[in-house]
């Protein structure tokens, strides 16, 4: 995050965050610790977490009555996609002529969502879990209708939760949602079948899951801070006929980790583009 990032977040306008779930929380919280004003923000929630009622104590108005609040400048929709439909209509009563709307729902099109939010300046976004932490990385693409400033104003908020690209075509977002907005749970599990693979060669359990933990967030770090290729970083690990070697021939073998890859990033970003109805 720039410090010109930062001035625009804090001279962002109105904001209004429907749906304030796991990523949406995450984004607000982001975004408050970089100088967003609270009062300058509504979110519309059915069923608040602790932490979003607590910052509803600092300013953000939670809930308001409909008509309550009106000049909003940015909406941000992060409700799962499966209720999108019936929501556009209470979203398009916030919008004014102006208002940038910026969707983080996975699979959900522009063109769904301009049939909902007629002539509105839209910004369709993927983010990751690790938005939370600051180190995430989102991908966007803008409809004709954003402007200079409005694609500003999302770099911004968007900026507050790590990386972003933005791409011109809409059809890559299928395969961007299967491979970095699915891809933290692919780590995940990454960790969780080396620790169960570390108690079948006999560690205690409580090790296995530490060793396991450690490794992969330290080596993700190092491939974060390393300019090197992952190939090239994965070489340098492994002597020729040691032991990593002789794990690689597994996981890089005709059955192997690459081609089970390929099917589940084919997999879901069939998934995603089953969610664009």
């Amino acid at each position: 995050m720039t410090q010109s990032d930062k001035l625009r977040l804090d001279d962002i306008g109105l904001l209004a965050l429907v749906g304030a779930g796991k990523m949406g929380g995450a984004m607000l919280e982001g975004w408050l610790a970089l100088g967003l004003d609270p009062h300058n923000v509504m979110v519309i929630e059915p069923q608040p977490s602790e932490q979003i009622v607590a910052l509803s104590m600092k300013g953000v108005a939670l809930n308001p009555p409909a008509g309550a609040i009106s000049n909003i400048g940015t909406i941000v929709l992060a409700v799962k996609p499966q209720v999108a439909a019936e929501l556009l209509p209470q979203v398009a009563a916030l919008a004014g002529t102006n208002t940038l709307v910026l969707s983080i729902m996975a699979g959900k099109t522009l063109t769904f969502l301009q049939n909902g939010l007629p002539n509105l300046a839209i910004v369709r976004a993927m983010p990751n879990t690790p938005a939370a932490i600051g180190r995430g990385i989102t991908v966007a693409v803008p409809n004709s209708a954003v402007t200079a400033e409005q694609k500003q104003r999302a770099h911004a908020l968007l900026a507050a939760s790590g990386a972003i690209e933005w791409v011109a075509d809409e059809r890559l977002m299928d395969a961007v949602t299967a491979v970095s907005g699915s891809g933290p749970a692919y780590v995940f599990l990454l960790a969780e079948t080396l620790a169960r693979a570390g108690v079948a060669a006999g560690l205690p359990e409580d090790l296995a899951v530490r060793l396991a933990r450690e490794t992969v967030a330290g080596a993700g770090e190092l491939l974060h801070r390393s300019p090197l290729d992952p190939a090239i970083l994965r070489q340098n690990v492994t002597s020729p006929a040691g032991t990593t070697a002789a794990a690689l021939d597994v996981l890089m073998g005709a059955d192997g980790l690459d081609p089970l890859m390929r099917q589940a990033v084919a997999a879901a970003t069939r998934r995603s583009k089953e969610l664009a109805g």
